[in-house]
């Protein structure tokens, strides 16, 4: 038995394994590319450096997200990261509800921006934008009158 709390001891004195070093994935027109995914939505995200312009399915984001808090949600990531009206930004994203695309655009968004700039990385997993948020509506089944609601009960 003492045996095997020794090989524990060597594995604890091996030297620490250090963290890969990421290189920035850029292309020729110096962008970097992501795809960002939420619910149903999914969105293709171009990030490259420039005055802060964002523009959603070729239109601005003011005019495609009309309700502020999806601006704000969109806008999260560059204020985490502290590169606020740094970047621009263009989106095709596809599917899904307004709400759910914004969501994609952010997570394609933060996803971009550690592809550009690998030091972001920290910041904007502390803030879960790196996360894939997989949560998705429940499928219908058969005798249910949704996912899991049955039909209204009748005694007679």
């Amino acid at each position: 038995m003492a045996e095997d709390f020794s090989a524990l001891a060597d594995l604890k004195a091996a030297a620490p394994v250090a963290a890969p070093v990421r290189e920035p994935k850029i292309d020729a027109q110096g962008r970097s590319y992501a795809t960002g995914k939420r619910k149903n939505a999914i969105a293709r995200v171009w990030v490259k450096p420039g005055s802060g312009r964002i523009t959603v399915n070729g239109r601005t984001l003011e005019v495609y997200f009309a309700r502020p808090v999806l601006r704000m949600m969109i806008n999260q990531p560059f204020q985490v990261a502290n590169r606020s009206g740094q970047f621009d930004v263009v989106v095709t994203v596809v599917g899904g509800g307004l709400s759910g695309q914004a969501g994609a655009v952010r997570h394609g968004i933060s996803r971009a921006l550690t592809f550009y700039e690998p030091a972001l990385r920290g910041p904007l997993k502390a803030g879960g934008f790196l996360t894939r948020d997989s949560r998705v509506v429940e499928r219908k089944k058969y005798g249910k009158a949704k996912a899991r609601r049955s039909f209204q009960f009748s005694k007679r």
